[in-house]
């Protein structure tokens, strides 16, 4: 990549920082993907004289190493938005994706547990927190386990916002949590009785072994001074093994939409379900419609005069 190639990189990244709030995660995730466009349009000349038949080049090349479709889509967004930014500050005379059609696909539905599985994997990390004879390591991460998934569940946050929970959360006396999310912003989550309770043993745990002095609820030795997604998600899958159900079909994020898809279920209203997940926009959260979609079915079904029991 040129030295001018990575200036613009490194400005289209201020910009996605300063006036979208872009997160760090999010920051990677598009250097990453642009790095990769980057190399390739190097040898097309440069990004200031991409045409569209390069890009278009790209995607075949993407498609050729075997990404699927929708990481070929969401490289395509990073790479239209740097030609956008490149056009609107000048840098470059046209933008080349703007006649680029995605790639096709289809509209996946969220990976979701049953209130029966999601049961199972609260009440497995219940007993292990409560098992006698356990090590003070052993029992550190049973009962931090415990504490993890009830606040997952019972408050549908992103795994990064799980993870990065102030101290002050397990203290709390209120019945909800303020969590700054996504942009900077900030709303108000359910915290129940069963969190609660899960949260003030694993901070009596903490003060018991003197690690309850810093900022974080979930305290770890790393770069971060906080528990990582990876060693979650690790053992949220451990999790899953010891509670009978299948871990390549448990993660933090199905628990998140377990969250959501149990909500819709018993009632909830779509833009209640929105602010709590933090969406800034609906069409994010009407993924999960196809829970409502089988209970109109099934109520429609049950209650409908006209239905007999054969239909």
């Amino acid at each position: 990549m040129s030295k001018q190639a990575r200036s613009w990189l490194n400005g289209f990244l201020d910009m996605l920082a300063a006036e979208r709030g872009a997160a760090k995660n999010t920051l990677e995730a598009y250097e990453r993907d642009l790095e990769d466009y980057l190399s390739f349009a190097a040898s097309q000349g440069g990004p200031a004289a991409a045409t569209a038949d390069d890009v278009r080049a790209y995607l075949v090349e993407l498609s050729e190493r075997g990404l699927k479709a929708s990481s070929a889509a969401r490289r395509l967004s990073a790479v239209r938005q740097f030609h956008r930014f490149l056009y609107t500050e000048g840098l470059a005379g046209t933008d080349p994706t703007a006649a680029i059609e995605g790639p096709r696909l289809g509209r996946p539905l969220p990976k979701v547990l049953s209130v029966a599985e999601v049961d199972k994997l609260i009440g497995t990390a219940q007993q292990m927190a409560e098992q006698e004879g356990q090590s003070p390591a052993a029992r550190a991460r049973t009962v931090r386990m415990r504490c993890l998934i009830e606040m997952l569940y019972a408050t549908g946050l992103r795994v990064s916002e799980l993870i990065a929970l102030p101290l002050s959360a397990a203290t709390t006396r209120e019945r909800f949590l303020v969590v700054r999310g996504k942009g900077d912003k900030d709303r108000l989550v359910p915290l129940n009785e069963a969190a609660r309770v899960a949260a003030a043993a694993h901070l009596a745990l903490l003060r018991e072994q003197g690690a309850a002095d810093g900022r974080w609820l979930f305290p770890s030795d790393g770069e971060s001074g906080h528990l990582t997604r990876q060693a979650f998600g690790r053992d949220l899958k451990s999790l899953a093994a010891a509670a009978g159900l299948s871990p390549a079909k448990v993660s933090p994020h199905v628990l998140r939409h377990a969250f959501a898809s149990h909500l819709l279920q018993n009632g909830a209203d779509l833009r209640v379900v929105q602010e709590l997940l933090g969406h800034a926009d609906i069409a994010t959260t009407q993924i999960y419609t196809h829970v409502l979609d089988e209970r109109l079915k099934s109520m429609v079904r049950d209650l409908h005069p006209l239905m007999d029991g054969d239909s």
